[in-house]
C-alpha cells in the first residue's frame, strides 16, 4: 500500500461518509434515534459509531489510545454531529497530507478498548477504518429503507465513477 493509494482510500471514506449523512438529513429527529435493531439500535447510533471508530484510529494512529467512545446520545440530532465529523475529517485530511511510505509500513502499539495491547502496521489499521465504515454505511441504508427514507449507493466502483465523470465535464 503506497501513500498516494491510502489518500485514495480515504479521500473514498469522506465521500462516502458525506452521502450516507447526506441521506440521514431526510429522517426526522424521532426517525433517527428510532431503535430497530441492527448491529447498534438506530441510524444516530450508527452513524456515531462510524464517527467514533474513525476518531479512535486517527487517535491510535498519532500515539493515543482513548480508553472508551463518546456516547451516542450525546448526540441528540444529525445537525450536532455533523461539526464534529467535519471536524475529524480534516484531522485525517492533515494526518493523511504528511503519510509518507516508511510511516505506512511501520508496527504501532496501542490499546484496544476491549482485548488489550495490540500492533498492527498503520496501513492494515488505516484499511480496516475504511472496510469498517463501508459495513456500517451499508447498514444505514439498510435502516433509512425501514424508515421509509431512500437508501444511497456508496460503493467503491461509484466513487471511481463519479470522479471520472467530474473529470471529464
Amino acid at each position: 500500500m503506497q501513500p498516494v493509494e491510502m489518500r485514495e482510500l480515504f479521500a473514498f471514506n469522506a465521500w462516502a461518509n458525506h452521502r450516507i449523512l447526506g441521506a440521514a438529513e431526510a429522517l426526522t429527529a424521532d426517525q433517527f434515534t428510532k431503535t430497530l435493531g441492527s448491529s447498534f439500535s438506530s441510524v444516530r447510533d450508527t452513524l456515531v459509531h462510524i464517527w467514533a471508530v474513525e476518531w479512535v484510529w486517527l487517535e491510535r494512529l498519532q500515539g493515543r489510545s482513548p480508553s472508551s467512545f463518546p456516547d451516542a446520545k450525546d448526540f441528540r440530532d444529525l445537525a450536532s454531529l455533523r461539526p464534529r465529523w467535519a471536524e475529524l475529517e480534516k484531522s485525517w485530511l492533515e494526518y493523511m497530507s504528511r503519510l509518507e511510505q516508511s510511516e505506512l509500513d511501520e508496527e504501532i502499539e496501542y490499546n484496544t478498548l476491549s482485548f488489550g495491547p495490540s500492533r498492527d502496521s498503520r496501513w492494515q489499521m488505516m484499511q480496516h477504518v475504511v472496510n469498517h465504515g463501508s459495513y456500517h454505511r451499508g447498514q444505514v441504508t439498510t435502516l433509512l429503507r425501514q424508515l421509509g427514507a431512500k437508501g444511497v449507493g456508496t460503493d467503491l466502483i461509484t466513487f471511481y465513477r463519479e470522479r471520472k465523470a467530474a473529470a471529464k465535464a
